[in-house]
C-alpha cells in the first residue's frame, strides 16, 4: 500500500471508529426478532371481550402504593385509593420489572409486543420502528389509543392493517414543562369519554365498540412530566397520581354503565419508573420497578390465603394481606392476550403469569402450553435460518437433535394435556419456555467468537497503524521505503476474498464486510512499513542519548507507569474516586520532575498543587445534583472576578512595556463580562419563576438564547488578532463559555469550570518552564544552535523532533479529557444529568434539542483543553499536530479494554454503563481529531517565543 498523507490517515481513523462504534450492536445487541412463525392462540374461551390498558408513564411502584403525609390534614393518605381498592378487593397486583434502557418506547414495546428491543433502536430515537414486530394491538380486532404523539404512532404504523389501530393524540405543544402536567391526562380521559358519547348517536361507532377482542390504550404522560420537572417526591407528582386514579375511577363507572356485562378487563402499569432526580434511562431500581394491577373479567381475585411475595420494598405499602405477584415487563403482553383470547404476539418472549388469571387448571394448562409453543416456534424458525447460512452448524447443546428433540417435547406436552396431567403440563411448559429462550440466546450469539476476534484484530491493527504513521510523520528524519509490498498486497487480497465470500454465503450485513476490510488494511500496511515502526521506536526511545542500560531501566519504568495510568483511567469509568487519587498523585509531579524549577517558581507550583486538590474533590461529589441557585451565582461571581482581575493585569502589563493587548480586545473582554453578569440576572429570575410554578417568562427565554449566541460569537470577531500573550487568548475562551456554565447548570458545574480553567493554565506554565530549563541546560553543555559538518554550516529545522518525555504531555492531556467528561457527573449514565437547566431555554419537551444543549455544556471544557495543547505545541517547538497525533496513537488502548467489558447480561445498569463506556472511548479518537482542528481556530493569531529562540537570542547578545 502506498504511503498516505496525514489528512488521509485522519480520515481513515474517523471512518474506522465510526464503523467500529457500531460493532457492539452487531455483536452483542443484534435484534432478537425472527419472522415467518406460526401463530398460537392463547385461549379459545376468552374471559373478557374488551381490555383497557392504562400506562402511567414514569410511575414508580413505591410512589403508586405507599402513603404520603399530608401536612394540611395532618395524616397519611394514599395517592391512588381507587387502584388500592382493586388490589384489596377485586384483582391481583405486583411489581413489573422493566429492562434498560428505561425509556418510553422500549417500555411500551415490552408491554404491548412482549419482547425487549435491541439497544440499537436508540438511533431511531425510540420512536420509529427500526424493525417490524407483532403486537397485542396487531392481533386485536380493533384498538383505540389515546395519548402522546411520541408513542401512539409507532404501534399504528407497525400494524398489519393500518385501520386496525385508531389514534387520538394531542399536539407536541401540549408537552410544555412549565404548564400543569395533569392537563395531558385530562385530554386523554376526555377523548375516551367523547368516543363513548359518540356511540350513543352513531350506530357504526356503537357497533364497533361492542365487538369482542378489542383494546383501549390510554397513555398518561402527566406523571412523567411532573417527575421530570418537580421530582417523584414532590407534591406535583403525588397530585398527578391522584388525578389519574380519580380519572380511572370515573372511567370504569362510565364503561360499566355503557356495557353492563362484566366482560371488561383492566390492566394498569407503567413503562418505566423515575430516579430521585427526575430522570430515567438506566437500570437503577427506581427506574425498573413499576406497578402492575389487573382486575375485571378473567383476573384472579386477591389471594389472602397465601399472601407471599413481599419484601422490604413493599412493607411500607400495607398490602401484605394479599399476595404480591411480580412479573417481567414482557409478561404483560401474554397476560393481555389471554384475557381477550388473542394470538400470542409472534415475537413475544413473555410468559403468561398464571397467578394473575382466574381459570381452572385445564384452561391454565392449555394457555401456558400455547405460550410455550409460541416461544419454541421462534427457536425453530431461528434455528432453520441459522442452518441455512452456516457452513458447519453446531446445534444447541441442550437440544442436540434440534427441532427433532423439540417435537418430542411438544408431543409430551400434548400427552399431559390429553391425560389430564395439567400440573405436569404446566411444569414442562415452563421448562420448555426457558429452554427455548436459552436456545434463542445460543443462536443469537452463534457468531460472537469470530466477530469479536475480527474486531479485536481491527483495533490492535489501528493502534499499530496509527503508531507507525505517527513515527513516520514526526520522528523519522527520512522516509524508509516499504518492503514486500506486492506479496503482502496479494495475500491481503486473497484473505479479503475469502472473508467476503463467507459473508456473502451467510447473507451478512454490509457492516460485516467493513469489519473485515480495516484489519486487513491496517495489518498489511504495518507489515509493509515494519522497518519504519522499528526505526522510529528506536529513535524515540534513545533520542536523548546516554548510557543504554540506564535508558532501558528508565524506559521500563515509563512503560509500566503508562499502562498503570491507562488501566487506572479504565477503573475511573466505574469508580470516579480513582480520578481523585490520580489528581492527588500528579499534584506532586513537578517536585519529582524538576525540583529546581519548584524552588524557582514556588507560587506557581503551589498554585498547581492547590488546583489539583480542588479538582480532586469534584470527582468525589455525587453525580446526582439538586438545583442550587446560590452555587450558580457564586460560580458566576468568581467568573466575573477572574475576568476583571485578568483585564486589570493585562492593562497594567501593557502599560509597563510588556506584551500589549489591543483596545478592541479589551472592549470585547468587557462585553463578555457584561454577558456573564446579565446571564446571572436572567438565570436567577428564571429559576425563581419556574420554582414558583409561574412558567418560563418569554422575555427571559429570548434573552437567554441571545446571551448564549452572543457569548459564542463575540470571540470570533478577533480570533485572527496578532498578539504574543497567550493568557489573553485563554481568558477570551474562558469568558466566552462562562455564560453557558451559568445558564445551563444547576449546581457546582460552574465552580468546576473555574477550577478546571486555572488547573489547565498552571499546567501550561509548568510545562513551559520545565522545557525552558531543560533546553537551557543543554545549551550550557554544548552548542546546538550552530553546527558544522566538513566546514559547511547546518541550519536547524523550524521544529524539533518529539522525544520520549513528550509522551507525558500527551498522557496529561488524555487524562484531562477524562476529567472534562467525568468531573461534574457520570456521562456514561443517562440519569446523571438533570433537565432542570434546559427548561430555562426549552420549556416544551424536545428530547434531541434538550440533549444537544446538555451535550454542548459537557463539551465546553474541551475548548480550553484544546487551546492549551495547541499553545504547548507552539511553545515547545514541536511540529504542529504532533502532540495530538501522539494522543491519537494511544487512545484506543482504552477502547479495546471497554470492548471486552461490554455486557449483555446481568444488571441492566451495568449493561447500559458498559455500552456508554465503549462508545465514549471509541469516539475519543474522533473527538481528539476534532479538538486538533478546533485548537487551530482557538489559537490562531497567537505567536509564542520558543525556548530555542530565546536561548539563541541570548547567545547572539
Amino acid at each position: 500500500m502506498n504511503r498516505l498523507g496525514k489528512q488521509s490517515v485522519l480520515f481513515i481513523g474517523i471512518l474506522f471508529h465510526l464503523v467500529y462504534l457500531w460493532s457492539i450492536f452487531d455483536i452483542y445487541f443484534i435484534t432478537p426478532l425472527v419472522h415467518g412463525m406460526q401463530h398460537f392462540i392463547s385461549t379459545e374461551e376468552a374471559p373478557a371481550k374488551r381490555l383497557f390498558l392504562i400506562v402511567g408513564d414514569g410511575l414508580r411502584a413505591d410512589k403508586c402504593f405507599e402513603p404520603r403525609f399530608n401536612d394540611t390534614s395532618d395524616s397519611y393518605e394514599y395517592a391512588a385509593p381507587f387502584i388500592r381498592s382493586k388490589i384489596l378487593e377485586e384483582g391481583t397486583f405486583g411489581v413489573s420489572h422493566t429492562r434498560m434502557p428505561t425509556e418510553s418506547r422500549p417500555g411500551h414495546v415490552a408491554i404491548i409486543a412482549g419482547f425487549y428491543e435491541d439497544v440499537s433502536a436508540v438511533t431511531k430515537g425510540w420512536k420509529e420502528n427500526p424493525v417490524n414486530f407483532d403486537s397485542v394491538f396487531n392481533q386485536s380486532r380493533h384498538t383505540w389509543s389515546f395519548g402522546s404523539p411520541d408513542i401512539l404512532p409507532m404501534f399504528a404504523m407497525g400494524a398489519s392493517n393500518p385501520d386496525r389501530v385508531e389514534t387520538y393524540m394531542y399536539g407536541h405543544e401540549f408537552e410544555d414543562y412549565t404548564k400543569d402536567s395533569r392537563d395531558l391526562d385530562t385530554y386523554v380521559f376526555d377523548k375516551v369519554g367523547d368516543l363513548f358519547k359518540n356511540a350513543t348517536t352513531d350506530p357504526a361507532v356503537d357497533a364497533a365498540l361492542r365487538q369482542d377482542k378489542i383494546v383501549f390504550f390510554l397513555h398518561l404522560l402527566g406523571i412523567d412530566t411532573a417527575g421530570h420537572v418537580s421530582r417523584p417526591k414532590s407534591v406535583e407528582y403525588f397530585r398527578n397520581i391522584q388525578h389519574i386514579d380519580t380519572g380511572i375511577q370515573k372511567l370504569q363507572k362510565a364503561i360499566d354503565d355503557f356495557y353492563q356485562d362484566d366482560k371488561t378487563a383492566w390492566v394498569f402499569t407503567a413503562d418505566h419508573g423515575m430516579s430521585a432526580m427526575g430522570s430515567h434511562g438506566d437500570g437503577h431500581p427506581d427506574n425498573t420497578r413499576t406497578p402492575l394491577v389487573a382486575w375485571g373479567a378473567g383476573v384472579a381475585k386477591p389471594d389472602t390465603q397465601n399472601p407471599t411475595g413481599h419484601d422490604e420494598f413493599s412493607i411500607p405499602w400495607d398490602l401484605d394481606t394479599v399476595k404480591r405477584v411480580d412479573v417481567e415487563q414482557a409478561d404483560i403482553a401474554s397476560l393481555m392476550s389471554y384475557l381477550i383470547g388473542l394470538n400470542y404476539p409472534a415475537n413475544s418472549v413473555g410468559r403468561l403469569p398464571l397467578d394473575f388469571i382466574d381459570a381452572p387448571f385445564e384452561l391454565k394448562s392449555q394457555a401456558i402450553v400455547a405460550n410455550a409453543r409460541a416461544i419454541l416456534e421462534q427457536y425453530r424458525v431461528k434455528e432453520r435460518q441459522t442452518i441455512d447460512i452456516e457452513l458447519n452448524f453446531k446445534p444447541f447443546p441442550l437440544l442436540e437433535n434440534g427441532s427433532i428433540s423439540l417435537n418430542s417435547q411438544i408431543s409430551k406436552l400434548n400427552e399431559f394435556g390429553a391425560n389430564g396431567e395439567y400440573e405436569s403440563a404446566i411444569k414442562l411448559a415452563h421448562e420448555l419456555m426457558m429452554l427455548g429462550l436459552q436456545g434463542l440466546r445460543y443462536l443469537q450469539t452463534y457468531d460472537w467468537l469470530f466477530l469479536r476476534s475480527l474486531v479485536t484484530c481491527g483495533f490492535v491493527g489501528w493502534i499499530l497503524y496509527a503508531l507507525t504513521s505517527f513515527l513516520d510523520f514526526y520522528i523519522l528524519p527520512t522516509k524508509i521505503a516499504p518492503s514486500y509490498g506486492l506479496l503482502l498486497s496479494s495475500f491481503a487480497a486473497v484473505l479479503l476474498s475469502v472473508l467476503f465470500g463467507m459473508f456473502y454465503f451467510k447473507h451478512s450485513p454490509l457492516m460485516h464486510y467493513l469489519y473485515a476490510v480495516f484489519p486487513v488494511l491496517f495489518w498489511e500496511t504495518v507489515a509493509e512499513y515494519r522497518m519504519s515502526l522499528w526505526e522510529g521506536l528506536k529513535i524515540l526511545i534513545w533520542n536523548a542519548g546516554g548510557p543504554k542500560r540506564n535508558t532501558v531501566v528508565k524506559l521500563t519504568i515509563q512503560v509500566m507507569a503508562f499502562f498503570a495510568l491507562m488501566e487506572a483511567i479504565v477503573a475511573g469509568y466505574f469508580h470516579r474516586e480513582v480520578f481523585s487519587v490520580i489528581y492527588g498523585m500528579i499534584s506532586v509531579w513537578p517536585l519529582i520532575q524538576n525540583y529546581g524549577i519548584c524552588k524557582k517558581n514556588k507560587t506557581l507550583v503551589l498554585s498547581w498543587f492547590v488546583s489539583c486538590w480542588l479538582m480532586s474533590t469534584f470527582t468525589l461529589l455525587p453525580v446526582v445534583k439538586e438545583e442550587s441557585i446560590s452555587q450558580i451565582l457564586v460560580a458566576g461571581g468568581l467568573m466575573t472576578a477572574v475576568g476583571i482581575l485578568s483585564m486589570l493585569w493585562l492593562a497594567r502589563r501593557s502599560a509597563s512595556g510588556g506584551h500589549s493587548v489591543s483596545a478592541f480586545t479589551m472592549i470585547v473582554l468587557g462585553l463578555q463580562l457584561g454577558l456573564i453578569i446579565l446571564s446571572m440576572v436572567v438565570t436567577y429570575s428564571t429559576v425563581k419563576s419556574l420554582q414558583a410554578r409561574r412558567g418560563l417568562p418569554f422575555g427571559n427565554q429570548i434573552v437567554g438564547w441571545l446571551i448564549l449566541g452572543c457569548s459564542l460569537t463575540l470571540p470570533l470577531l478577533h480570533l485572527k488578532s496578532k498578539y504574543h500573550d497567550y493568557r489573553a487568548r485563554l481568558l477570551l475562551i474562558f469568558l466566552a463559555f462562562a455564560p453557558t456554565f451559568i445558564l445551563l447548570t444547576i449546581s457546582y458545574e460552574g465552580l468546576f469550570y473555574v477550577t478546571f480553567f486555572f488547573n489547565l493554565v498552571f499546567w501550561v506554565d509548568i510545562e513551559r518552564k520545565i522545557y525552558d530549563d531543560r533546553r537551557a541546560k543543554e545549551h550550557a553543555l554544548k552548542e546546538i544552535d550552530k553546527s558544522t559538518t566538513n566546514g559547511k554550516h547546518v541550519v536547524h529545522s523550524a521544529s524539533r523532533r518529539l522525544e520520549l518525555a513528550d509522551i507525558r504531555i500527551a498522557l496529561f492531556f488524555f487524562f484531562l479529557t477524562q476529567i472534562a467528561f467525568f468531573g461534574t457527573g457520570n456521562i456514561a449514565s443517562i440519569s446523571s444529568f438533570s433537565l432542570d437547566s434546559v427548561y430555562r431555554l426549552l420549556p416544551v419537551f424536545d428530547p434531541f434539542a434538550m440533549g444537544a444543549l446538555l451535550l454542548f455544556k459537557i463539551l465546553v471544557p474541551f475548548a480550553v483543553i484544546s487551546a492549551d495543547l495547541g499553545l504547548l505545541t507552539q511553545r515547545l517547538g514541536v511540529k504542529p499536530s504532533s502532540l495530538f497525533a501522539m494522543v491519537l496513537s494511544i487512545s484506543d488502548i482504552l477502547t479495546l479494554n471497554f470492548f471486552f467489558l461490554v455486557l449483555d447480561e446481568g444488571s441492566w445498569l451495568d449493561i447500559g454503563m458498559s455500552i456508554s463506556h465503549y462508545c465514549i472511548a471509541s469516539l475519543l479518537c474522533v473527538f481528539v481529531i476534532a479538538l486538533e482542528y478546533f485548537s487551530e481556530v482557538l489559537t490562531s493569531g497567537v505567536t509564542l517565543e520558543r525556548a530555542d529562540d530565546v536561548l539563541n537570542d541570548k547567545k547572539d547578545q
